[in-house]
């Protein structure tokens, strides 16, 4: 497996960003890319570990020693079979996944772990280059009609898993365009929108039905889903966004991330009329959340133009190692510094937001802050107290709230009569991810609340499995890691 002394003989490698001030000046991805022999010598470091517990680490079960082995090999055609092999969308993963599966790699105890992110990427990016990525529609057809409801990765996955099965998948939409999140909330300057779209192609070739504009539960009932399909797979995500119920938060100016960032991938993809324009141009920019949206919002930020960008998180700073109660190889605490933060973000831990102010017109002027600290308590969760004496007031013509989601939407439960647990996600077991009600599936944020994007493809596959189980009896879909092709 890969060269025996590779992971001796070369360091990790990633690609490069190009400059900030190049960068910033458009919403285009800015990676640089790599050439092949250093790409083969980052497949040449997986070191042939016996016990893969990257496979444990990547929600999809990737065969990740077998592609990394290929592309050292120079084995592009094979590494592409290998890693399609158990995720449909590795242009999705291989550029907008945390990479768990890096964080589990074994060589990771005591090096640098294998770029195991980057070499998907490229995996996959040669395989639409070279033409190896074809719409393969299913040889025969059941007769058997499925709606899948949502056109996230979650899914996308389902469907396409769906349909391989040979049944006729339809998509439901709400939006204007497929792809969910990855469309409206993921920006451009991660994953420019033809990305999707060529994806979109292949799909559609293999006679997937994609029906935009229709909101599911408003525009067309649910229970007309039930009459009309042999199945449901839901797949919508988790879109109620968390607030922050503070004084002034009804103030001009506060505005859920999500909103800024759905109005700019829109901004980028050519719409030129909103309803209430949200821009960062000239004013001074507070993000609020710590997390991946909140990244995204900054690096938007930055190229709207923004005087200034400052970044609130309320827990403390993590370190950049390891926490002694996080060991190899599960995901860790750490800090996570990205290409966003890195083009000017001035980042701030241990703060709460106390209140908004405004002016007389009821537009944002600025808000209040707090330091505050976090008591540990034996046996329970820390209490958090306020540091007396450390009130702040910063300037801020617009503030983000980057606070994550509370759960799902909740109509399509309601028409259906579905059950949900108390932060509104849809129950349903991971024996088979059907619900209370018969033939009714979910999968992805719907089902396990916010999370990767990895997971809703996993969990998208899983779906698909059990939903082409309920409607022959049986199913031939791989369930995690076990791949549409054998090992190899």
């Amino acid at each position: 497996m890969g060269k025996i002394t590779g992971f001796l003989e070369f360091d990790r490698k990633v690609e490069e960003y190009a400059p900030v001030e190049e960068r910033v000046k458009n919403f285009k991805e800015f990676t640089l890319p790599m050439k092949e022999k250093e790409l083969k010598d980052q497949g040449a470091r997986c070191m042939d570990c016996g016990i893969p517990f990257c496979h444990s680490g990547c929600p999809l079960g990737n065969l990740i020693p077998d592609f990394n082995d290929a592309v050292y090999r120079g084995k592009w055609e094979k590494a592409a079979d290998i890693l399609h092999a158990t995720n449909n969308f590795p242009e999705f993963t291989g550029r907008l996944c945390p990479a768990p599966c890096e964080e589990a790699c074994v060589l990771g105890i005591n090096e640098d772990p294998v770029s195991i992110e980057n070499i998907e990427k490229n995996i996959v990016e040669t395989a639409f280059k070279k033409g190896w990525i074809e719409a393969k529609p299913p040889k025969n057809r059941t007769e058997k009609k499925v709606a899948v409801v949502g056109s996230g990765p979650a899914g996308l996955a389902a469907a396409q898993q769906l349909n391989r099965a040979g049944h006729w998948v339809t998509v439901f939409e709400r939006d204007e365009k497929p792809g969910g999140l990855l469309r409206y909330g993921i920006p451009d300057f991660k994953m420019e929108k033809h990305i999707i779209d060529r994806r979109l192609e292949v799909l559609e070739e293999e006679g997937i039905e994609f029906i935009c504009n229709t909101n599911i539960g408003k525009d067309l009932e649910a229970s007309q889903l039930k009459q009309d399909f042999d199945a449901i797979v839901l797949c919508g995500g988790a879109t109620v966004r968390r607030n922050l119920p503070i004084k002034g938060s009804d103030l001009k100016g506060v505005v859920q991330a999500m909103d800024f960032l759905s109005q700019n991938n829109r901004r980028v993809d050519g719409v030129k009329k909103f309803d209430g324009e949200i821009l960062a141009t000239n004013k001074n920019i507070i993000v609020i959340g710590g997390g991946d949206t909140g990244s995204d919002c900054i690096g938007t930020s930055f190229r709207q133009g923004a005087k200034s960008v400052s970044n609130f998180e309320i827990m403390p700073m993590a370190t950049t190692d390891r926490p002694e109660d996080q060991p190899w190889p599960f995901w860790p605490m750490r800090l996570r510094t990205s290409s966003s933060h890195k083009e000017g973000a001035e980042r701030f831990f241990s703060i709460s937001t106390k209140e908004f102010i405004g002016d007389k017109e009821g537009n944002l002027k600025g808000l209040i802050t707090s330091e505050v600290e976090w008591i540990k308590q034996p046996g329970k969760r820390p209490v958090l107290k306020e540091v007396e004496g450390t009130e702040k007031e910063w300037k801020c013509e617009l503030a983000l709230l980057a606070l994550g989601f509370t759960g799902s939407e909740m109509t399509i439960a309601e028409q259906l009569g579905l059950e949900a647990d108390q932060r509104t996600n849809i129950k349903a077991p991971e024996t088979n991810y059907q619900t209370n009600v018969p033939g009714v599936f979910v999968a992805g944020d719907q089902r396990r609340g916010q999370s990767l994007i990895v997971w809703a493809i996993s969990e998208g596959r899983q779906a698909a499995h059990y939903a082409d189980t309920y409607l022959m009896g049986s199913s031939e879909l791989p369930l995690k890691g076990e791949g549409d092709l054998p090992r190899v």
